[in-house]
């Protein structure tokens, strides 16, 4: 009986008494036995539940708790390689094992270590994690030296959960191909030896490095004997059938059947110190799998070779001599873009419909014919875009499987191509646009300039006025377009300032509230310490506008058309960029113009997209989501990328997610490289020479093989007061130069049949060196002025207005005068 009972005992003998006297003096007052029996009842109820909730209530702590003894705890800790330790809540280190104590010191409680920020958030994450749902883990905890690496994990513990039992695994690197030998020499190398698979590690430079037990009995005869540091090779012989044998044992063993399974990629990415190339070889005896006892050594050698190929890293899978499918590892599934799917019937189902009778041939020919490899190209179902190269390989004495077939995850190398191509076409379409403005800017040139010289017979009021005037705005607006694919193909003319990015924001800012209406706000934020750029402010205004209508159109498309459009700039130094880890900005200083909007964001198979040309997910007359566009036309962001990348920047297009207080939206980063030279002083505005200076006695050689751009030239040059001779193309320019013809100024085309600009332009200075050469062209002229390395050259953009080509001829003019 316990202390409680025997205490008890007496107490309900004294209660039982009482109750006994009261009901006796109940019947004697009341004079009714029924009365004292009912209250003895109750008295009896209350004694038993009284006695129940006694027994109920926890025992006195006192009595049955004795102090800890950590002593003990300790003892029972102490494991080796692993840290253990228990704190309270107070974060007070009570005990700790000698592991512990080795690795982090006695006198520090996790997660308060002497590790870098890092571990030690992750580790503070950890604890509270534990603290609030009992238990947490931080992996991938660094020393301070960076010597090891721990595993912790967190879990609650005593009576009233007041400690923490921390507990600090090691975590080893993982050497894949030194892990693969110690296999071999192991329980796995005796494991292939009994089903007549004989393995063994082959270096790069062909030295056996490990092998199976099995192994060493084939070529020494001891399974004990060191073969590492042996040259493979010298291990085998081969007959006059090219039939592999042991060479210890000669024609009267058993013929091999060698497969070579290259190990290069894991010993890179496991080990990069390693050698380049180690392979498993891996040599399967023919009697293996041929009809009675070595057909169920075949059948059950194929788990274990299952198993050895679901280890490697390798795209891997087996078939049967008719073509099904046995087994596929992991990366042959990944590759094969099945990773989450069941494996199906046969190899052919992979791939797409016009490859299916090849492989279906390729795979019975190889499963039924003699043991050789080789490569095919195939379409895989989900990327048939992409070709990929299948290995084949026929196999003999492994059972049922009878051909072996490799495939490699090309993942990546296909991003990469799909990156070089997409170059490549916007450089292609580049190049065109840049041909075609250039034609088109002739084109331009002779109908403004003939518009012109009508207006000059025409006064406003007249019946032909307005219609010449509306013909000019036109042949203006197809200008503007020719602009666009110039800044496209990154082939207009630019006219680069050091200036800072805020000025040209404000001097935009205006407008872009007009453009944007009273729905959307406008937000504006720079950064402070901002490097200047080095850009035209007129082309970077344009990259502002056709973003923020892009980002307009977007909002107006969602809702009611409200929204924001937030325009900001940053500063992101070389630090920076390398953190960002990006391959494609290069290490230095640049200002960020980001432009970001709430208008729903770019759908996500559009982001590789939106910089093609004529690319745009506008409806025929109004915008879309993410418009994409300038006026629907496809050529809004493919100009905005031209001018950026012309400019020497990126830019870079990305969705933003919505959060509790702003709707999801598309952002766009410009990233400008900050000008470290010296700020250049801004040069006075030339005041153009008045054309009438020169006129009847100024000469020009006018040179262009376009006859409307020649004839407007010639005429508005002769309307001026200019001597005109004009010529149809280079050689004959050079000809009324040599037969003595003299001139002021020399106005050329530059791409011209035969001899071009340039040429005929350098010929003419052999013999007047002084003399102003004028080229026209629709090219840009800093691009032309990389080409053409010629002193006192000049340039007119096509296409130009009468007007224009005078006042720019009389410039140069007066420029070479004085």
């Amino acid at each position: 009986m316990t202390v409680t009972a025997q205490r008890t005992t007496p107490l309900y003998a004294v209660l039982g008494v009482a109750a006994l006297v009261s009901a006796a003096v109940v019947w004697l007052a009341s004079g009714e036995l029924v009365a004292a029996a009912s209250f003895l009842g109750g008295v009896a109820v209350l004694i038993v539940a009284a006695n129940a909730i006694a027994r109920a209530q926890p025992t006195d702590r006192g009595e049955e708790l004795a102090p800890p003894d950590w002593s003990v705890t300790v003892a029972a800790i102490e494991r080796p390689g692993e840290a253990v330790a228990i704190v309270d809540r107070a974060n007070r280190l009570v005990c700790a094992n000698r592991a512990y104590s080795d690795w982090f010191g006695a006198g520090n409680a996790p997660p308060n270590l002497q590790l870098d920020r890092p571990a030690l958030e992750a580790l503070a994450r950890a604890a509270r994690e534990a603290w609030r749902e009992g238990s947490g883990e931080a992996a991938g905890i660094d020393s301070a030296d960076g010597t090891r690496r721990w595993t912790a994990r967190a879990e609650r513990a005593g009576r009233g959960e007041d400690y923490l039992v921390w507990r600090f695994e090691g975590q080893a690197e993982e050497d894949f191909v030194a892990d693969l030998g110690r296999a071999l020499a192991g329980p796995l190398g005796h494991l292939l030896s009994r089903s007549g698979i004989e393995a063994a590690l082959v270096g790069s430079d062909g030295l056996v490095r490990a092998t199976a037990p099995g192994f060493a009995v084939r070529v020494a005869g001891d399974a004990s004997a060191t073969m590492a540091g042996q040259d493979f090779a010298n291990l085998l012989r081969s007959d006059e059938r090219d039939r592999i044998f042991f060479a210890r044992e000669g024609r009267r063993g058993s013929p091999q059947t060698l497969i070579h399974v290259p190990l290069g990629e894991v010993a890179a990415t496991r080990a990069p110190d390693a050698d380049a190339g180690p392979s498993l070889m891996l040599l399967v005896d023919a009697g293996v799998g041929l009809g009675g006892a070595g057909e169920s050594a075949g059948s059950a050698a194929t788990p274990q070779l299952e198993a050895l190929l679901g280890a490697l890293p390798l795209g891997l899978a087996m078939t049967d001599r008719d073509g099904r499918f046995l087994f596929a590892n992991t990366p042959f599934r990944r590759a094969a873009g099945i990773a989450d799917k069941p494996l199906p019937p046969f190899p052919s189902d992979l791939v797409v419909r016009e490859d299916k009778g090849p492989v279906v041939d390729a795979v019975r020919r190889f499963g039924k014919g003699p043991a050789s490899a080789t490569d095919m190209a195939i379409r895989l179902r989900g990327t048939p875009d992409d070709p990929v190269s299948l290995g084949i390989a026929g196999v003999r004495g492994l059972g049922d499987a009878a051909v072996l077939l490799s495939l490699v995850d090309s993942t990546e190398e296909t991003r990469l191509k799909r990156q070089v191509a997409q170059a490549t076409k916007m450089q292609a379409v580049g190049q065109l646009a840049g041909g075609v403005a250039h034609d088109f800017n002739n084109v331009l040139t002779a109908v403004i300039g003939t518009c012109d010289l009508m207006l000059l017979r025409h006064t406003p009021g007249d019946s032909d006025y307005d219609d010449i005037q509306q013909i000019r705005a036109n042949s203006n607006r197809a200008a503007a377009l020719t602009r666009q694919l110039l800044a496209f193909s990154r082939q207009q003319t630019l006219r680069p300032e050091v200036l800072q990015v805020p000025d040209v924001v404000s001097e935009v800012s205006q407008l872009l509230k007009r453009l944007l209406g009273e729905k959307i706000e406008l937000k504006v934020h720079h950064d402070r310490e901002l490097g200047p750029v080095r850009a035209d402010p007129q082309q970077l205004e344009q990259v502002i506008v056709n973003l923020a209508v892009n980002a307009r159109d977007a909002m107006q498309a969602k809702g009611d058309g409200s929204g924001k459009l937030s325009l900001a700039t940053r500063r992101v130094t070389a630090r920076d960029v390398r953190k960002m880890g990006s391959e494609i900005i290069p290490e230095g200083e640049y200002t960020v113009l980001v432009v970001q909007d709430s208008g729903g964001g770019i759908p996500p198979e559009h982001l590789g997209k939106i910089f093609e040309p004529f690319f745009t997910t506008k409806q025929q007359g109004r915008g879309g989501a993410q418009s994409m566009t300038m006026g629907g036309t496809g050529l809004g962001l493919s100009t905005v990328y031209g001018i950026v990348k012309q400019s020497g920047g990126f830019i870079f297009a990305d969705n933003i997610p919505a959060t509790a207080g702003s709707r999801a939206g598309a952002r766009f980063s410009v990233y400008l490289p900050v000008y470290s030279g010296e700020m250049p002083a801004r040069a006075p505005k030339a005041e153009a020479a008045p054309t009438g200076e020169w006129s009847g006695g100024g000469k020009i050689l006018l040179v262009e093989d376009e006859d409307m751009v020649r004839a407007v030239a010639e005429r508005a040059l002769t309307r001026a007061g200019y001597s005109v001779t004009a010529c149809a193309d280079g050689e004959e320019g050079l000809a009324a130069v040599a037969n003595g013809g003299e001139f002021d100024i020399v106005v050329s085309d530059v791409v011209m049949p035969g001899m071009d600009g340039p040429a005929m332009a350098r010929a003419i200075r052999k013999a007047k060196p002084a003399l102003p050469i004028l080229f026209m062209s629709g090219y840009a002229e800093e691009q032309l002025r990389n080409d053409i390395d010629i002193a006192d050259m000049h340039f007119i953009a096509k296409p130009f207005s009468v007007q224009q080509i005078s006042d720019k001829v009389g410039a140069v003019l007066g420029a070479a005068r004085g």
